[in-house]
């Protein structure tokens, strides 16, 4: 497993340093969503053949291809790897990220989980335990620890501390909306943020949503074009772990699942969602930026946010999922 010197949470879909964020908000928070909204850069592309009507059903349970020898750059976003060279060539921006939240920031993190949340193991939770288990095997990575928290806002998040072993946590709201194999791509996407050694990146991200960009003597050094960049480098690092969620997974519906269920989805509306139809909106908010003032307006509207919009997240997911890459890794 690489090792990653992150000190804030990484969200699959919303804040953090995760995966999905909050609908409501589309900003980098230390505590905050799962979140989905940020733009890519990539031009549309046509969708081809419909993935599926409704997002509530499991995929079939088949056990997942073991994809052998997996490494990070073998499924990393190019804008991912473009915008990771981009911030190594910051003099000096690794070694200070790992000196600003050290030992004080990982005994709060530390004891936070221990107290405020279920540690989930082979006793605690062990369907939890097992899902964990399960993608951490195919995607080559060593399982972290990984905590459910009760909380009403759907997200999930990872932190990684050097010398540390690195944690998940989980909000329970997030677990009442998600079946089982959307649970899964989700601990997914949070553990492709440890695979590809996203920690220090993310560290700065959350830095500059709680502020501390405004600190004297830090200010000065965090540029509004660090910040920028920063946050366009968020984005791409969603769109690879959303990759790691799809090598888990194994059925691009069910991570565009998820990505819709965040965007707008309930307990109660769930089985009346329709992932085609998601997926149309993809195609219809393209066309609607396509223009020289649409785009002014998209880039204006996404550059501060910490991810990339959900629909085109289920775009670009779906694209992948259909191309040459992703299936000569399954084939390995």
């Amino acid at each position: 497993m690489a090792s990653t010197a992150s000190i804030v949470p990484t969200y699959f879909n919303s804040r953090k340093s995760s995966s999905f964020p909050d609908a409501r908000q589309n900003r980098l928070s230390v505590k905050t969503k799962f979140r989905q909204s940020n733009r890519i850069s990539t031009v549309s592309r046509k969708i081809r053949a419909p993935m599926t009507t409704t997002a509530t059903a499991d995929s079939s349970e088949s056990r997942s291809v073991v994809i052998g020898k997996l490494d990070a750059d073998d499924f990393r976003h190019p804008l991912d790897k473009q915008n990771t060279l981009l911030l190594r060539a910051v003099p000096g921006l690794n070694e200070l990220g790992k000196v600003l939240l050290g030992p004080v920031a990982e005994q709060v993190m530390v004891l936070e989980n221990i107290g405020t949340s279920v540690l989930v193991s082979e006793n605690q939770l062990s369907e939890l335990h097992q899902l964990l288990i399960e993608a951490s095997k195919i995607l080559n990575i060593e399982p972290p620890d990984l905590y459910i928290r009760q909380n009403p806002i759907p997200n999930a998040y990872t932190l990684a501390i050097s010398g540390r072993k690195p944690f998940i946590v989980v909000h329970t709201s997030l677990v009442e909306l998600l079946t089982r194999k959307e649970l899964q791509a989700v601990l997914a996407h949070e553990l492709g943020h440890l695979k590809c050694d996203h920690g220090v990146w993310l560290t700065f991200a959350n830095i500059l949503t709680m502020g501390a960009y405004n600190v004297p003597g830090l200010g000065g050094f965090i540029a509004q074009s660090l910040e920028e960049q920063l946050y366009r480098w968020v984005r791409a690092a969603e769109l690879t772990c959303d990759r790691a969620a799809l090598l888990v997974a194994q059925d691009p519906k069910v991570v565009v699942s998820v990505l819709m269920k965040l965007a707008g989805g309930s307990p109660s509306l769930s089985n009346q969602l329709n992932i085609d139809a998601f997926l149309e909106q993809a195609r219809s908010y393209d066309k609607a930026s396509s223009t020289p003032f649409g785009w002014y307006i998209r880039n204006a509207q996404t550059k501060q946010l910490s991810h990339p919009l959900p629909v085109l997240r289920a775009r670009e997911i779906d694209t992948w999922s259909r191309g040459q890459e992703y299936q000569s890794l399954l084939r390995r």
